[in-house]
Formats: structure tokens, C-alpha cells, sequence
């Protein structure tokens, strides 16, 4: 298992988050940093996966747009390949 260092830093919150924070951890049976921790790491997980969604998104549409383009090129091809146009004598590659 790999260590994560820790740092300690002073932060300043609303009175009704710190004592959520501290409703969470008892619950939990595990400390305020604990459960500010786990939130951020949540929140930064969810930041992650947004920011994977929008690159599928955006590189799905150019290979839509790359399929598209090259749609005919590619049907001709394979016609002349199916049609014995290959110069290969029907032989396999």
C-alpha cells in the first residue's frame, strides 16, 4: 500500500459545515479531516471523470466527422478490393 504524505493547513468554514463535518465523523467513528478529506477527494474524483466525459464527447465527434469524410473513399476501396480490382489475383494477402 502507498503512503500519501499529509500537509496541515488552517481553513475556514461556516459554522454549519464544521458542524456537519463533525455530525460525519462520529458517525464515521473517524476525525473532521477524515470526512473533509473524503469530500474533497470526491469532489475530485467527480471533476475527473466530468473532464474524461467531455474528451470522450469531444473525440467521438471527430471520429464521427473522420467517418464521414471518408465514408466514400473507404466504400470505393473496398468495392474495387471485393470487384478484383486489387491487382492481387484473388489471391489472399
Amino acid at each position: 500500500m502507498q503512503s500519501t504524505s499529509m500537509r496541515k493547513i488552517t481553513i475556514s468554514l461556516p459554522e454549519n459545515l464544521v458542524d456537519f463535518a463533525d455530525r460525519m465523523a462520529r458517525q464515521g467513528d473517524t476525525s473532521r479531516s477524515r470526512v473533509i478529506s473524503r469530500a474533497l477527494a470526491e469532489a475530485q474524483a467527480r471533476a475527473e471523470q466530468q473532464l474524461a466525459e467531455e474528451g470522450y464527447r469531444f473525440y467521438a465527434g471527430e471520429s464521427i466527422e473522420f467517418a464521414q469524410a471518408t465514408a466514400r473513399a473507404v466504400a470505393e476501396s473496398t468495392m474495387s478490393v471485393t470487384a478484383g480490382e486489387d491487382g492481387n489475383d484473388g489471391e489472399a494477402w
